[in-house]
């Protein structure tokens, strides 16, 4: 006497059946498929030299570089700072850790390099500030 299939294997005998045909045709409908649209390969050429928005940030920004030069030069406990890695480079080179002392070195030059970067860009920004407001805030 042979029983009939349950519900429950009828249902996972369907969901099997449904896998093996999407995972068949799945492909070749994806294949077949072509963009609606060429994507862009080239943007418009800028016609202004964007003054306006330069002036709209300038305040943001130069509270920004305030806040990263503040935490650049802090103190040894001050995360981030100019004085913690230092102190960090003097301890490895202490403990002769010399792999450890090369790549913390190398990581102080460029923070140190950063401070003069962000200097330069916050006397810049002062120019800039000094423009926008005999500009009309680039708007002229």
């Amino acid at each position: 006497m042979n029983k009939p299939f349950s519900p429950r294997r009828r249902v996972a005998a369907a969901a099997l059946a449904a896998t093996a045909v999407l995972t068949v045709t799945a492909p070749s409908a994806f294949a077949d498929a072509t963009p609606s649209k060429t994507p862009r390969t080239t943007a418009k050429a800028p016609t202004t030299d964007g003054a306006k928005g330069v002036c709209k940030r300038a305040p943001k920004v130069a509270a920004r570089l305030d806040r990263s030069l503040g935490r650049l030069n802090g103190g040894v406990n001050t995360v981030g700072s100019v004085a913690r890695l230092q102190q960090r480079v003097d301890n490895a080179k202490k403990e002769g850790h010399t792999a450890i002392e090369t790549y913390l070195s190398d990581k102080l030059t460029y923070r140190k390099g950063l401070v003069t970067t962000l200097q330069q860009r916050q006397k810049d920004l002062t120019d800039v500030a000094a423009w926008c407001k005999a500009n009309n805030n680039g708007t002229k």
